[in-house]
């Protein structure tokens, strides 16, 4: 477990982000290709759908990252912060050479032909950033972007409860309900780890970045120095995890096309439905499906924070929480 132990004055200076940051969140998505069976919001149908359309020439890509639940890896790529991707791009090529030594280990089990270049990034060499920059870009073109302006919508509407849970219930309510793998127990927040270990903030406080594409919370250490807060990354929708046995589907064209690629048809279909609230049975009958099927994705949904459920007798009502109201509005797309 790693313990972080705050004081007062880091108390004072936590912050929540205001969305993903899309570089991390691409070079994340990459550790979930690696592991087929992760859990998070990595859905098979993604998984799936990317595995299958990614070029030939992305797939060296997945030599930067170590399989997810690992620690270790490309952490150079993960403290931009920006909004955008070529800000966080621009902002990780002009670290100094020490933090690329520090941050990007030789990872285990390179592909063949590759071990050179991500040496050559370690070393702080300039050779590999072009073809590595370009291949970041078009792959959060191809696996990400489609979905963007969903993820979006949804770390608005988690930042806007978390806001929420501060000013009815204080710091401490926040802390204590990140996620269920995180424990606060004043002054230390628990969470895991390979081994055990203690960081003291000495008044740096810490940024909470929420995440799609981490299904685990993750706290990185910012290398520059004490004076910089501790990125602890913490997941969206920790449970929303696929059934083993549910089968990618293809993406549907138009409106709600992207949705349903991220969660499954059905699943974006049961969520749709709950727009107007409703039971079971109701929600079986719009979405086509057996009331079984319902029941279990209606589970998955209220795991994730999607939506809730209030029992009436024999009966339930499933509504939708405002992140699940969030994924379905239709922004505007931001540019990452």
């Amino acid at each position: 477990m790693l313990r972080i132990h705050f004081t007062h004055e880091d108390l004072a200076r936590v912050r929540i982000a205001r969305a993903p940051d899309p570089l991390a969140e691409t070079v994340l998505s990459l550790s979930l290709l690696r592991t087929r069976r992760a859990g998070g919001v990595a859905f098979e149908g993604w998984r799936s759908r990317t595995r299958t359309g990614l070029r030939p020439g992305l797939r060296v890509l997945l030599d930067l990252v170590t399989p997810v639940g690992a620690v270790e890896g490309a952490e150079v790529f993960l403290h931009a912060g920006s909004h955008t991707l070529a800000e966080s791009l621009e902002q990780t090529w002009s670290l100094p050479r020490r933090r690329w030594s520090a941050e990007l280990p030789v990872l285990g089990g390179p592909r063949p032909g590759t071990r050179g270049w991500v040496q050559d990034l370690r070393r702080g060499g300039r050779g590999s950033r072009e073809p590595v920059d370009r291949g970041l870009r078009e792959y959060h073109a191809f696996a990400l972007a489609p979905y963007w302006p969903q993820l979006l919508a949804a770390a608005r509407a988690d930042r806007g409860r978390r806001a929420a849970v501060v000013a009815d219930q204080g710091l401490d309510a926040l802390l204590a309900a990140l996620h269920p793998d995180i424990r606060w127990r004043s002054p230390v927040l628990t969470l895991p780890w390979p081994v055990d270990a203690d960081v003291w903030l000495r008044g740096a406080g810490v940024m909470l970045v929420p995440t799609f594409f981490r299904p685990d919370p993750m706290a990185l250490i910012d290398n520059r120095g004490l004076d910089h807060p501790l990125v602890v990354h913490y997941p969206l929708a920790p449970d929303l995890a696929p059934h083993p046995g549910t089968r990618s589907a293809a993406v549907p064209e138009g409106r709600g096309g992207a949705l349903a690629a991220l969660l499954g048809t059905t699943r974006a279909r049961t969520l749709r439905a709950a727009t107007d609230p409703a039971g079971t049975t109701e929600l079986a009958r719009r979405t086509a499906t057996s009331a079984a099927t319902t029941s279990h994705h209606t589970a998955v949904l209220r795991a994730a924070g999607l939506l809730t459920t209030e029992r009436a007798g024999p009966a339930v009502r499933h509504t939708l929480t405002p992140l699940g109201r969030a994924l379905l509005d239709d922004p505007a797309p931001d540019r990452p």
